[in-house]
């Protein structure tokens, strides 16, 4: 990818010898002889990067970097200064210099320094387009959904998304999409640029958690052997997300608190006070005003997160989304298994949408991906989807079919405890199509034991 480059130099030979070497490995090049020159020059060109010499006529070249790093802090300088002003070229890199070269310097040092500079380049248009990505992939209108609920929370959360620093907390149980919504709200934000980081409080140990958040300076405990930046430091600019606050210990609460009151923390180990702009989406599968009430979370924590509250719905209160839902993993599935599904037969999808779903949107997805490496291309029907899925609803057909009317009295006579059993046996064969070996699971007996059920009244 080709690259542009500004060189400020009042020496015209070196800005010629320069010049042509940069031409010929392909970049644009733009020229200044002076400080103020080459401000105007970056504020008309934007270039991508810039040699800068320390000594100039006018601004001197640390005082035109500081301007630079003022207008664009992420603007990639290379200093060059004689041997005699190194310590200037250090100032320099505190500045936010990217590198310096001593004069004179052989052309090939210098193309091997904007080399690695154009790396830098390349992976922040990488980056650039991984935010583009991610922000279309978690795009709320690709949120699939027909429930009245559910559409009423997404027009809440998209209203709080544009709102820069209101901490939001996320309800629902495991495998509803808590973490798909908190990247909606993220790459809606005012902050979709800047970094969104994750963390699962209740996967990690209270101490590392504590260290993964906040980092740590050498000898904050025996493996601290250089400083670390914690998630809170690098995401700042941008969105924290943390998932299942609930397991937080009361040190790392408190802590958390702090961060959202004042802005600031201390790594472990560490003295000074560090200062972050952040955004925090918090979510939880557990009901925290009862972790309040019972003493194992933080009071003035849970309404300090709990400003917007938004409230996913469990995949069994919204059958309507079953279907749908399943069709759109279906097609993530083929892209990634290189298959070509079609969807389902009407008896698949009323299987799929009778299904309680107890883990939710993240087991109708295993469900799908396994149905789709065992299957044969093309429509999955009922007899495709696994056994849970098949038997769960055998057995409500079954508790359906009997009734509280197969128990009851007739006239004066009960039914005998063998009839009942025969009437239930009926019951679920019936249900399960006449598959023995499915019936058989249901009832709790062994195949061979239901044969032998089935012979006996045969014989009767």
């Amino acid at each position: 990818m080709p690259y542009s480059a500004l060189i400020i130099d009042d020496e015209e030979l070196t800005l010629r010898t320069i010049s042509r070497g940069l031409r010929q490995d392909g970049f644009e090049v733009f020229t200044a002889l002076s400080g103020e020159e080459g401000l105007k020059l970056f504020r008309e060109e934007k270039p991508d990067l810039i040699l800068l010499d320390i000594v100039l006529p006018g601004i001197d070249g640390v005082e035109v970097l500081r301007q630079i790093k003022e207008a664009n802090a992420t603007a990639i300088v290379i200093m060059m200064s004689a041997y005699h002003l190194v310590e200037r070229a250090v100032e320099a890199m505190k500045l936010g210099a990217f590198d310096y070269l001593v004069k004179p310097f052989q052309l090939g040092d210098m193309m091997t320094t904007l080399h690695r500079a154009a790396e830098v380049l390349t992976l922040r248009v990488r980056v650039r387009d991984s935010v583009e990505s991610e922000r279309g992939r978690y795009d709320f209108g690709r949120i699939v959904t027909h429930n009245p609920a559910t559409i009423k929370m997404l027009e809440i959360a998209r209203k709080a998304a544009e709102s820069d620093h209101t901490t939001i907390m996320i309800q629902g149980q495991s495998g509803t999409g808590k973490g798909v919504l908190a990247k909606a709200i993220h790459y809606a934000s005012p902050r979709t640029s800047m970094p969104l980081l994750e963390i699962n409080c209740a996967a990690l140990p209270d101490a590392l958690l504590e260290s993964e958040l906040f980092g740590y300076e050498p000898g904050a405990f025996t493996d601290a052997r250089r400083r670390k930046e914690g998630l809170l430091e690098r995401a700042s600019g941008g969105t924290v997300f943390l998932d299942e606050i609930g397991n937080m210990s009361a040190s790392v609460q408190a802590k958390i608190l702090r961060v959202l009151e004042e802005g600031t923390f201390m790594r472990l180990g560490g003295t000074s006070t560090i200062k972050v702009n952040i955004r925090l989406i918090a979510a939880t599968n557990a009901h925290l005003k009862n972790a309040v009430s019972q003493g194992r979370f933080r009071e003035d924590l849970y309404y300090r997160v709990n400003v917007v509250q938004l409230y996913i719905p469990p995949l069994r209160e919204r059958r309507e989304d079953i279907v749908p839902l399943a069709l759109e993993i279906m097609q993530h599935l083929n892209r990634e298994l290189r298959k070509s599904f079609t969807g389902f037969t009407p008896a698949a999808g009323e299987l799929l949408e009778q299904y309680p779903w107890p883990g939710n949107i993240r087991e109708l997805r295993n469900v799908l991906e396994r149905t789709m490496i065992l299957s044969a291309q093309g429509e999955i029907d009922a007899g495709h989807l696994p056994e849970e899925i098949r038997d769960q609803h055998a057995e409500k057909k079954v508790s359906e079919a009997f009734s509280e009317d197969d128990i009851s009295p007739t006239g004066d006579q009960f039914l005998t405890l063998r009839a009942l059993e025969d009437n239930y046996i009926e019951q679920v064969l019936a249900a399960t199509g006449n598959n023995k070996t499915q019936a058989a699971r249901i009832l709790g007996i062994h195949p061979t034991s239901l044969q032998r059920r089935l012979k006996g009244k045969a014989l009767d």
